[in-house]
């Protein structure tokens, strides 16, 4: 393989066209800057330069070749100060997983404010639920999370970024909308439920049950979605259970009412992280964010 110094040698006498030029240039004397012209011609298997006792000239080889050891030159250049960006935490790669839920309520300020403070870090994001999340922060595929509670607080260190209340998501005309009140659990009696999955909703399913006493005989979908429970709702497939944020949609045919004791604001989105940070652009952002719990 090449050396640097090679390429540099190459460069200048490719520019100079003179070898005699090209080696003052480097500070060298003519002989040994032949013997590493010769050198790299023999480890590259091509004649870069065609030279006589009058002139030096590029082959078309050559030419080619030029291009190259210039954008290598460039990037070796760069390398320290790109490594020192990145160990430094302002520059590099941070992977940020959100669920569904928070795509439409707290994801668009969560970036700005990631954008405000490591502006030069690019950002991958994964829409993952909170279990595919907490499994990524564990194995190190994942930097941040976006993700319900519970988790591990000796694992995981976080910050609350949102709550919010649940609502019930009624389609369009539909005879409960025409309470001046809260729906009570006896308003859902004899109504249809879309409820969330057990298993891949279990955050929302567990606030339901805490809140509704949620008769299963009038469950007719299970679904781990909010978006396709809304979605189901303006099918007028049933009723839903939805966090407030599901209202910004704007699915036609959908109208929310206020849940009786839902006052308060039981739906709680969390910045998640695993507490063995070693991505500097983490650490660097942790020191200076400055989310605001709504």
């Amino acid at each position: 393989m090449f050396t640097f110094d090679q390429l540099a040698g190459f460069i200048a006498v490719a520019e100079e066209l003179h070898f005699g030029r090209a080696a003052e240039r480097l500070n060298m004397t003519q002989p040994p800057l032949s013997r590493q012209i010769q050198k790299l011609e023999k480890i590259v298997g091509a004649e870069l330069l065609e030279r006589d006792n009058r002139k030096v000239e590029l082959t078309s080889a050559g030419r080619t070749f030029l291009d190259e050891a210039r954008r290598l030159m460039a990037l070796a250049e760069r390398a320290p100060a790109t490594a020192r960006r990145i160990a430094s935490g302002r520059s590099g790669v941070l992977r940020i997983g959100f669920t569904a839920a928070s795509g439409f309520s707290i994801l668009g300020p969560v970036l700005d404010e990631l954008s405000r403070v490591i502006p030069d870090v690019d950002i991958e994001l994964q829409e993952l639920v909170t279990g595919e999340q907490l499994a990524g922060l564990l194995t190190g595929e994942l930097d941040l999370g976006l993700a319900r509670p519970p988790f591990d607080q000796a694992t995981f260190d976080s910050r609350l970024l949102y709550r919010e209340s649940m609502v019930l998501a009624v389609p369009e005309g539909h005879r409960l909308a025409l309470l001046d009140r809260p729906v009570t659990a006896d308003d859902l009696n004899d109504e249809p439920l879309i409820m969330h999955s057990p298993t891949q909703a279990r955050y929302f399913y567990d606030l339901v049950v805490r809140m509704v006493p949620v008769r299963h005989a009038n469950v007719v979908h299970t679904v781990s979605q909010i978006l396709t429970m809304v979605s189901l709702v303006a099918a007028k497939r049933g009723l839903a259970f939805v966090p407030h944020s599901a209202t910004t949609l704007g699915i036609d045919g959908v109208g929310f009412l206020p849940l009786a004791g839902g006052s308060r604001e039981p739906v709680e989105l969390h910045a998640l992280w695993n507490r063995r940070i070693t991505n500097p652009a983490l650490s660097r952002l942790l020191r200076n964010l400055e989310f605001a719990t709504e």
